[in-house]
């Protein structure tokens, strides 16, 4: 017996572990989630009984998840571009620092390291209509804020907390990536007169664009999926639905509601909308990538 056949089964018993984790946790409710989108079921749970598609159609004809698409589209484009953008600037700044910059690099990370709940109760009570200190900075320039009853500052708020979280993630990446570049290119686009701003469009940002899609990739799935625990300890998805994404809407439904058809069905429909997501992006923008 060679040394192959003898331990040909030992990387599946390496992987065994792992893949059981997301047979169970993942592959399993996913499989059972489908199943659930094709089916009603009673108040208490006891009985289902086999519906088709009608699920996905009264999904369809409802306003409200039309709505929370909406909100899912403005906030994902707000919370994604904004925390790409502060953090590529961030990142440029951090780059040029010479004394201190590993305390400055420190600090631009911690805020990665608290948990999205916890970001959105920092922020909820720094605009607490009462208490919120940032709330008395407003008022001084005549601005009225409380959240609980302006749908666009309670939309703003979690915003706000969700681009302070993921800032920092995107941070890491663009400063490792601006660090990758060879400074021999810099200084030549110098010599031949490029101003600072030149060099960035022309040098910086082409280089950075395989960093920037693997953010733009990350981002998409981090305000689709990560970003519930912001919503549910600020606005609880209000007021008037001012802040109810594809999946908070999906969690009402389901374990609020108790509606687990209709929820199963968003979730399958926010799977396909993920997946076409995806695909568009490796798709269409990866070309525009610069290896």
């Amino acid at each position: 017996m060679t040394t192959f056949e003898r331990y040909r089964f030992t990387p599946w018993l390496l992987l065994a572990p792992q893949l059981a984790i997301v047979a169970v946790f993942f592959f399993w409710p996913a499989a059972d989630s489908l199943r659930q989108a094709f089916y009603v079921q009673d108040a208490f749970g006891l009985g289902e009984r086999f519906v088709g598609l009608a699920n996905f159609q009264r999904v369809m004809a409802s306003s409200g998840y039309w709505q929370a698409m909406s909100v899912t589209v403005l906030f994902s484009v707000l919370v994604a571009g904004g925390a790409m953008l502060l953090a590529l600037l961030l990142a440029v700044l951090a780059d040029r620092v010479l004394h201190g910059a590993r305390l400055y690099r420190v600090l631009l990370t911690w805020p990665y390291a608290i948990a999205p709940a916890v970001a959105g109760i920092l922020w909820m009570f720094m605009f607490d209509p009462v208490l919120g200190v940032l709330t008395h900075v407003l008022a001084g320039f005549g601005v009225h804020w409380d959240a609980q009853l302006h749908p666009g500052q309670a939309l703003a708020l979690v915003v706000i907390a969700s681009i302070w979280q993921q800032m920092s993630y995107n941070f890491v990446f663009f400063l490792a990536g601006l660090q990758m570049i060879p400074t021999s290119l810099l200084e030549a686009a110098a010599i031949d007169g490029a101003g600072p701003f030149r060099r960035f469009i022309g040098i910086t940002l082409p280089l950075l664009s395989p960093t920037a899609f693997f953010l733009l990739v990350m981002n998409s799935v981090y305000v689709l999926f990560e970003t519930f625990a912001t919503i549910d300890n600020t606005t609880l998805g209000g007021p008037g639905g001012a802040t109810r994404t594809l999946v908070y809407k999906l969690y009402e439904d389901g374990f609020v509601a108790r509606d687990l058809g209709s929820s199963s069905a968003q979730s399958v429909l926010l799977m396909v909308l993920v997946g076409a997501l995806t695909f568009v992006q490796f798709r269409y923008l990866e070309r525009r990538v610069q290896y």
